[in-house]
């Protein structure tokens, strides 16, 4: 049994790209006996753990990778896979997309309490069904969350220009500085255009001829494989999941009105709610709920949005409308701050960050009418290479991680 895994492995690990580390790598305590990497399809969570096995073990005899979904895994077992490895006198285990595997809290918990000084480190795509596993888990188990790349990681992987990251305060107090430091010598607008476009997801590198083939992918593989499994959906469901999906990427800025979306879904108000927590919960949308405390202000989201930049694009084809633009620039600001900071919807801006800074997003020309006389107020504004005062360039917030 040992012998196949092996050589499987073997497969996987030879090709590990090791020049460039994700920003979560440095975050990670590898030193913990169980650690989950969770994330969106596609943004590198193997890579991520392949390059930790380089790292720290180099040989399959310390360190075996292995896939949930794999034939021989699911015909033996997790936990009977595990043992025989560390029997075999292995010292950590890989197991990537282990939420495909059915029950596979139960297995895990088994493989953590039987060999306590051996470490274990999974991935998985689907938040929802990994979020199930965190009760019993939670003690033995250490979760991080991966995103795709941000700007400032693109233009460190496609242009080879190394940044560092900078605080939300550093863009907000010395934008100036920073902008003139990033546009000197670079054309920093054309590098946002096409990331925008096709920069989020670490494989552009394979070609951006298949690049939009391989987001489509990700969209039918959340949606049958994640989504389907997390709510046990049959293929009709899916169906309305697609359109619920189309809805939010051709409607600009998707406010939500819960009643509205159920009459034209002809869905109950309860399945509209858990219909949009499995697409969030599958990385294809972002929910944003208003400022407020409750339990209605956490539940109902107050405006949608597709997961990033380069899903809008794909399902909203051509982008080519001030609308769509504007829809664009707001994804991108929602996707790089939501997870790392505070970020609700504001009635007085388009977003409130921190409880503290509210932003309002927009084009060149963008001016400060909407926000005047909110303290604490900026404009992130797209097109422009260096701002001033108050008045930001919308690409400087994806210098965050």
């Amino acid at each position: 049994m040992l012998e196949e895994l092996f050589f499987i492995h073997k497969q996987t690990v030879e090709d590990t790209p090791l020049d460039f580390k994700r920003y979560l790598y440095d975050q990670i305590d590898w030193k913990a006996q169980a650690v989950c990497v969770m994330g969106p399809r596609g943004v590198g969570k193997t890579t991520l753990l392949l390059q930790h096995y380089h790292e720290a073990y180099q040989t399959v005899e310390k360190c075996l990778y292995v896939s949930a979904d794999n034939v021989e895994v699911s015909a033996l077992g997790l936990f009977q896979v595990a043992k025989e490895y560390f029997q075999y006198g292995g010292d950590a285990l890989i197991i990537d997309e282990i939420h495909k595997y059915p029950k596979w809290q139960g297995e895990l918990k088994s493989i953590l309490d039987t060999f306590k000084k051996k470490r274990v480190f999974v991935s998985g795509s689907s938040s929802l069904a990994l979020q199930e596993g965190k009760v019993d888990l939670s003690r033995r188990l250490v979760y991080y969350g991966l995103k795709g790349l941000s700007f400032r990681e693109y233009l460190t992987l496609k242009e080879k220009i190394a940044l560092p990251s900078v605080s939300l305060d550093e863009v907000i107090s010395r934008h100036v500085t920073l902008a003139e430091k990033i546009a000197s010598g670079a054309p920093v607008l054309k590098y946002f255009k096409q990331y925008l476009a096709a920069g989020y997801y670490p494989f552009f590198l394979e070609g951006e001829a298949t690049y939009y083939a391989k987001l489509l992918n990700i969209i039918e593989k959340a949606l049958y494989e994640d989504v389907a499994a997390m709510g046990n959906l049959k293929r009709s469901n899916i169906l309305v999941l697609k359109k619920m999906l189309w809805l939010v990427a051709s409607s600009g800025s998707f406010t939500v009105n819960i009643e509205k979306m159920s009459r034209e879904l002809t869905l109950s108000k309860e399945y509209v709610y858990s219909y949009l927590e499995y697409l969030e919960g599958s990385g294809l949308i972002s929910c944003l709920r208003p400022g407020g405390k409750g339990y209605a202000s956490a539940r109902k989201p107050e405006k949608i949005y597709i997961q990033d930049p380069n899903l809008l694009g794909v399902l909203n084809h051509q982008l080519m409308s001030e609308r769509d633009q504007g829809a664009l620039r707001e994804t991108f600001f929602v996707n790089q701050l939501k997870d790392l900071l505070k970020i609700t919807a504001s009635d007085k801006g388009d977003f409130l960050v921190n409880d503290k800074y509210t932003i309002e997003i927009g084009g060149k020309d963008k001016n400060f009418d909407q926000v005047k006389e909110v303290k604490d107020a900026y404009v992130a504004a797209d097109r422009i290479e260096i701002g001033a005062g108050k008045k930001i360039p919308l690409y400087l917030f994806g210098m965050l991680y």
